[in-house]
């Protein structure tokens, strides 16, 4: 957030005193990064809150409403700069070349950060942190493209004179298509939607590991946060007991908890397995 901060402020006065609408528009953008990594910080801190009375299923939620912020802060982003780039109006005095240099530092340091970001987020599966890692993307892509047409537009002023225009109006654009995708995929959570088949068949694996488990009639995970809740409705002998069978799912319970740590509960149901079908039943 400092190095943000830092980076965006750099942009925007340099931007202004250098005569570029592009690097106005990478300036407006990055400061979008120093909110929406206040969203995904605070958004952890109380996706991290224990269960309560209140929140049985925990506070996970916190950190894919951050998610669905960022994704908001994209998008006020990416119009901003769109109406930005289609009214700036340069000086008379023309684009100067010191305008590159907030870009290249810029360059360097959004690789770190979304490189770090994407790696952690993939690590811990935090839809808020890829999300920044995106919004870090896309920086780094607009940046990008502020930096090729400056340049152009310093190597040959008159042939290239709408360079800089142009590239601010590519930036905002590429940055409204980009926040669609996050707020997509922060929706689809939101929803309830089932995770890859790759997961549920993870979680049935685990399960049948389990002496005593013979098949899985339905499988459901539904992610919230971090972590993600699994309703399983588990086969067992018709001839067991209530304790036997019971104390199966426990242990069914215990093995997917402790082997998938993206799990981070499951809600069995217990039913008889049908004898005429095969053992184990996916």
């Amino acid at each position: 957030m400092i190095t943000g901060f830092v980076l965006a402020a750099s942009k925007l006065v340099v931007g202004f005193h250098a005569n570029s609408a592009a690097v106005v528009s990478d300036g407006l953008e990055a400061s979008g990064d120093v909110v929406s990594s206040a969203f995904v910080y605070a958004g952890l801190w109380l996706a991290n809150k224990p269960p309560d009375e209140e929140h049985p299923y925990g506070h996970g939620r916190y950190e894919t409403l951050a998610s669905l912020a960022v994704g908001g802060m994209l998008l006020l982003t990416g119009a901003a700069i769109l109406w930005k780039g289609l009214t700036f109006a340069p000086s008379q005095h023309g684009l100067h070349g010191f305008a590159v240099y907030p870009l290249l530092a810029a360059i360097v340091v959004k690789v770190g950060q979304a490189w770090a970001k994407f790696r952690v987020g993939a690590r811990i599966d935090s839809s808020g942190l890829q999300a920044d890692a995106w919004h870090d993307l896309t920086d780094l892509l607009s940046t990008t493209v502020a930096l090729l047409a400056v340049v152009l537009a310093l190597w040959n002023p008159v042939r290239f004179q709408s360079a800089d225009q142009v590239g601010a109006v590519a930036i905002g654009v590429l940055i409204l298509f980009l926040s669609a995708r996050v707020v997509q995929r922060t929706v689809d959570s939101l929803l309830d939607t089932m995770p890859e088949a790759g997961k549920l068949q993870e979680i049935k694996r685990v399960a049948l590991s389990v002496p005593g488990a013979r098949g899985i009639e339905k499988c459901f995970a539904r992610r919230t946060g971090l972590r993600y809740h699994v309703d399983l409705h588990l086969e067992v002998d018709p001839e067991m007991t209530v304790r036997q069978s019971h104390n199966i799912a426990r242990q069914v319970k215990v093995a997917v908890k402790e082997m998938l740590p993206w799990v981070a509960d499951v809600l069995i149901h217990v039913e008889p397995a049908t004898l005429e079908e095969p053992a184990l039943r996916r």
